[in-house]
């Protein structure tokens, strides 16, 4: 993408209290996910967090604008449920990121989209937000009381008015506790990592969850992400485009030790409703990303499960309601719940059949 000195001064980078709150926005849903892999894979968080800083600004920069960086949440939710292995994840994302990049540059995203119906990509998501919950509620059954606690603490900030935010207040509540109880961990600078995901990676579950994945990323992380930059900003930045900087994006930095990411329209409407407007917030917050990527390690390794079940479930509890928003509720239904018995792979593949065929009925 090609910017003018027009398009520059359109697209500033300003820093103010507006643009760090924006940043926090787009947090809610980064910290919580990415803890939780750390936590319960042998996947670094110094790494994982320093990629999301990395390309925070990248990004941010490149488009002149509050764009979004992302977990991939289907995958993501696959490892924490111990449905993927962190090779199989790696793998998932670089076939991913393979498939966003020819689609990209192709511009081939808008032909694709035709066949996955808003209902399908719905009730991928609800599916994921399912098996999150059912994570969430295994993690929190092994210290009810302190799993409760934090429920109490995620209902008061709800009552105030930040439902978003919940997930990431607990976050920090466990943090603060998990220091009273180690100490504040010493600065550590993340090592330098390389490598490519072995051949035995390659498994029908990694390929289920690169279809499924495929489907909310196309949905949500391409279509409705270029529609909100339109609403918000008046950018015009294709589906065709964000699809390829996903899949630049991964390519690069998975085999650098980093995991599946994504732009996300939840992120850009975080940003946008906590006051961004500039793509100074993503400076802002890669700055806290690397920060955290510093001091990070000796946290979560001690992080309180039951906290952290109770953070899933929370994150779940988004993901269902993004789920509900469907225009063909028992169809999105379906395919959530054949997720959940079966794997999201399956039911993604049956629910775009069962689209497919009502669309031609219809």
């Amino acid at each position: 993408m090609a910017f003018s000195s027009d398009y520059w001064r359109e697209h500033s980078v300003e820093f103010s209290a507006g643009e760090f709150t924006g940043a926090i926005g787009d947090s809610v849903t980064v910290f919580p996910v990415v803890v939780a892999i750390a936590a319960l894979t042998d996947l670094s968080l110094s790494h994982l967090l320093l990629w999301f800083a990395v390309f925070q600004v990248v990004w941010g920069l490149y488009y002149g604008l509050p764009v979004s960086v992302e977990p991939m949440k289907a995958l993501a939710a696959l490892v924490i449920a111990g449905a993927l292995t962190a090779s199989e994840l790696a793998l998932a994302g670089l076939l991913a990121g393979v498939v966003l990049l020819v689609v990209g540059w192709t511009g081939t995203l808008g032909r694709i989209e035709q066949y996955v119906g808003q209902p399908v990509i719905r009730g991928v998501q609800l599916g994921v937000g399912l098996i999150l919950l059912e994570t969430g509620i295994q993690l929190s059954l092994d210290g009810v009381t302190l799993a409760l606690l934090s429920a109490g603490v995620a209902a008061v900030v709800t009552v105030a008015g930040y439902q978003q935010a919940s997930a990431l207040v607990v976050l920090c509540v466990g943090a603060v506790f998990t220091i009273t109880q180690v100490g504040v961990p010493s600065p550590q600078l993340p090592a330098v990592t390389a490598g490519l995901p072995r051949l035995s990676s390659v498994s029908v579950a990694t390929l289920e969850g690169t279809v499924a994945q495929l489907a909310m990323t196309v949905g949500n992380a391409a279509v409705a992400t270029s529609l909100l930059l339109s609403d918000y900003y008046d950018a015009d930045v294709s589906a065709d485009e964000l699809s390829t900087s996903m899949g630049a994006m991964n390519l690069f930095a998975i085999p650098l030790g980093a995991m599946p990411m994504c732009h996300g329209s939840g992120g850009v409407a975080g940003k946008y409703a906590f006051g961004a407007r500039t793509a100074g917030s993503n400076v802002i917050l890669g700055v806290i990303y690397a920060g955290a990527a510093v001091l990070a390690v000796g946290i979560v390794a001690a992080f309180p499960l039951p906290m952290l079940g109770v953070v899933l479930g929370l994150i779940a509890i988004e993901l269902g309601r993004a789920g509900l928003d469907t225009d063909h509720l028992p169809l999105t239904l379906g395919i959530g719940l054949l997720g959940v018995v079966t794997n999201i792979g399956l039911a993604f593949v049956l629910g775009a059949l069962g689209f497919l065929l009502l669309e031609r009925s219809s």
